[in-house]
């Protein structure tokens, strides 16, 4: 009777549209209630098949549930629900027992199915096919067969265009071109960047073409030193392990030229007139050079004998003025030496 009433119960809880889930998928909970069932005290074989078709019953709940919304989720979204669910299920067996193990099983089953609620409204909204514009293939598993696939997410119309954006540089500068967008590291295996140049003197609709500049694993490019013949329109393609594009991106790109400089005016000398000897020519400027360096050698000379003069005629001078002043001296002496005499007498 006991069985009845509990599997009744599970019915009704089951066909309340709330929950999506892959939960059933997960080993980690899987073995987790296998250990519980086979550790658990104080009960009968006949309780341990009531857990076990309780437990079987919620995953199926589970299972048919998750097809309403997709049947998917992605391997963050299911571990973080499967670490919440793990540390409530150890919680509520150590501290929260209120009543029989049977409904105490149905309250830690309700309990996983609003954890599950919980992380996968985040994945539906924000997780699942989180790409604006391009296309991409995203990992998920299958919430009905436990498989992981890839759950196609294309945009909308124009269904690879992901923007363009204009950028303006001086030449001799350097600019950044960086096509990266948050959802290519959810791309599988191994990606691509390929950049490709129409020259701003081109025109695609006069059948210009692209020219490939790189391929690359990188996001992004530099362009350093630039020239003002560099400016035009530059592309960028995301292409997976397959070759497929996922994406496209435009850069428009004006290089601004440097101010220019006045030239320098050069003054150009007169032509020779006909018949000019160059030879003669030089032999007279040889010729004036050697009669100026004569003249200055007289000059030297003759500066360095009228300094000598001078030199020896103010010695002279000052001999002169030398001697005269002595023989004043002598009369002076004289003309005492006379009056002491005189006066003796």
């Amino acid at each position: 009777m006991a069985f009845a009433l509990l599997f009744g119960w599970l019915l009704i809880l089951g066909s309340c549209p709330s929950v999506r889930s892959c939960l059933q998928c997960d080993q980690v909970v899987r073995y987790v209630h296998e250990d519980f069932l086979s550790t658990v005290k104080g009960i009968t074989v006949q309780d341990q098949i009531e857990l076990q078709q309780i437990i079987e019953h919620a995953y199926n709940n589970y299972r048919d549930t998750s097809r309403q919304f997709r049947g998917v989720i992605d391997p963050t979204t299911l571990y973080r629900a499967r670490t919440e669910y793990q540390s409530e299920f150890k919680r509520h067996w150590k501290e929260d027992r209120t009543g029989s193990i049977q409904w105490d099983m149905i309250n830690i089953v309700e309990k996983g199915k609003r954890i599950l609620q919980k992380h996968l409204e985040i994945f539906a909204t924000q997780g699942l096919c989180p790409n604006t514009c391009g296309l991409l293939y995203q990992r998920v598993m299958n919430c009905t067969s436990c498989q992981y696939g890839l759950f196609t997410c294309q945009s909308a119309t124009p269904p690879l265009d992901c923007g363009e954006h204009h950028l303006e540089a001086d030449e001799g500068e350097e600019v950044v071109l960086d096509c990266f967008l948050p959802w290519h590291a959810l791309v599988v295996g191994q990606t691509e960047y390929h950049y490709s140049w129409l020259p701003a003197e081109k025109n695609l609709s006069h059948g210009g073409e692209y020219e490939v500049l790189v391929v690359t694993e990188e996001s992004k490019i530099v362009l350093n030193q630039l020239k003002v013949n560099e400016e035009g329109t530059y592309c960028c393609l995301l292409h997976d392990q397959k070759g497929t594009t996922l994406s496209r991106m435009y850069f428009k790109l004006k290089v601004n030229p440097l101010p220019t400089t006045t030239p320098r005016l050069i003054v150009a000398l007169p032509s020779l007139p006909s018949g000019y000897d160059a030879t003669l020519h030089n032999l007279q400027r040889s010729s004036l050079i050697i009669i100026l360096i004569l003249l200055t050698v007289l000059s030297i000379t003759g500066s360095l004998v009228i300094i000598r003069n001078l030199r020896v005629t103010m010695k002279w001078q000052q001999e002169e003025r030398d001697s005269r002043r002595g023989g004043e001296g002598e009369d002076v002496e004289n003309i005492e030496l006379m009056s002491v005499t005189e006066r003796g007498m």
